[in-house]
């Protein structure tokens, strides 16, 4: 039998333990952690809407309505009209025929790879993807590649070197850790070229990027035949929980009758469904926010340059900056939160050896004052460790 303690003492003595915090206080730019009143820049709440008033009108509304829980798997009888209306209006949101709800967006990914795939098959994947997107692979029964990080030259050299039944392409939209864009395009010309599917997570790229919030499709104008598989989550920009995969009605209906992770698991609340109908309503119509998002990543930048900090090339509200050593990053971090700024720091093997990093993330509702808080902090905590 392994042992735990031994195990569990080397992850400490390498820098790479993690501790949970305890939170007291709804989500927004000022939270309560461990009993300390933070500026919060460590949120997936892009938009603001995690406790949006009409957010939370909604979800109210939607337990009267229907209750705590759904009681059961969509294919039993937990598939609510509400999860039927939030499913209609994702699918005319992402301008696909149809959209599936699945109960998380971990789930949801696993749920396509293993439907679609079989024993011969193959599943590519950015180097960079999402813990998710890589286990949903492994997780197939498809030979497993991956190819270099956003290089759509190394995908089309790994598609013609292989020959497969199918061909599933996984990548994100945006990449979580990095907060770049993936070349969309371009790995839909190899796609294309080469008979593969496309499938893209876009978790942290709808609601924030493009005219409407639509996301990194969106962004690149690129439809159902250059995207046949699109997966989103609710509890990000959307502030509620949950997730989605959108695409063609046969895609849809394979999903319904193969994936394992939409089959044998409870359906999500309705009041969830209810409550992420009036944040996409928002998300769409109050383009304010998505500006908001932009400004302070603009000002960002600047002041980050000024200060001399190395940071990643991003256009959205994900803003690392390495540090390289996970040790640094942790002090860092700690030294933060003591100075009243809470922000994450991301160590292997969420990200490859000697690249860890402060991961600064910013939301719709962050002040001009919070963003100057946070680099007053970033330079004093910075200048200690030149």
């Amino acid at each position: 039998m392994r042992d735990l303690s031994k195990q569990l003492n080397e992850i400490r003595q390498s820098g790479l333990y993690r501790s949970r915090r305890i939170g007291d206080s709804p989500q927004g730019p000022e939270v309560v952690i461990d009993q300390h009143k933070v500026l919060n820049f460590c949120s997936n709440d892009y938009l603001g809407l995690a406790n949006h008033a009409e957010v939370n009108k909604a979800y109210i509304k939607g337990i009267e309505r229907w209750g705590s829980g759904s009681g059961a798997a969509h294919l039993i009888n937990g598939h609510s009209a509400a999860h039927h209306a939030l499913e209609e209006e994702l699918a005319e949101f992402t301008g696909r025929p149809r959209a599936l709800l699945f109960s998380t967006g971990y789930m949801a990914n696993l749920g396509i790879a293993t439907a679609l795939l079989r024993r011969g098959d193959g599943v590519f994947e950015d180097r960079l993807n999402h813990a998710s997107l890589l286990d949903a692979g492994l997780s197939s029964a498809a030979r497993f590649y991956r190819y270099r990080h956003a290089d759509a030259g190394d995908l089309a050299a790994k598609l013609t070197a292989r020959d497969h039944a199918e061909k599933l392409v996984m990548t994100d939209g945006v990449f979580s850790m990095d907060g770049d864009i993936a070349p969309l395009p371009k790995l839909a010309e190899a796609c294309a070229k080469h008979n593969a599917w496309l499938m893209v997570d876009d978790a942290h790229g709808f609601g924030v990027l493009g005219e409407n919030g639509g996301g990194s499709l969106a962004l690149h104008n690129l439809g159902t035949a250059q995207v046949p598989i699109v997966m989103g989550t609710l509890g990000k920009a959307f502030g509620t929980f949950g997730a989605f995969v959108a695409g063609s009605e046969e895609l849809i209906e394979t999903l319904i009758q193969k994936a394992r992770t939409y089959i044998y698991t409870t359906a999500l609340p309705s009041a969830v469904a209810v409550a992420t109908s009036a944040s996409l309503k928002l998300a769409r119509e109050e383009t304010w926010r998505r500006e908001r998002l932009q400004h302070l990543i603009k000002q960002f930048n600047i002041f980050a340059s000024e200060l001399g900090l190395q940071c990643m090339p991003s256009d959205t509200p994900i803003q690392p900056i390495l540090t390289g050593d996970s040790e640094k990053a942790s002090a860092m971090s700690r030294q933060l939160f003591e100075a009243g700024i809470l922000v994450t720091a991301i160590r292997p093997p969420t990200v490859p050896q000697n690249t860890a990093r402060l991961r600064i993330t910013f939301s719709a509702a962050h002040t001009d004052a919070h963003l100057e808080t946070l680099m007053n902090a970033l330079e004093s905590v910075f200048t200690k460790h030149d």
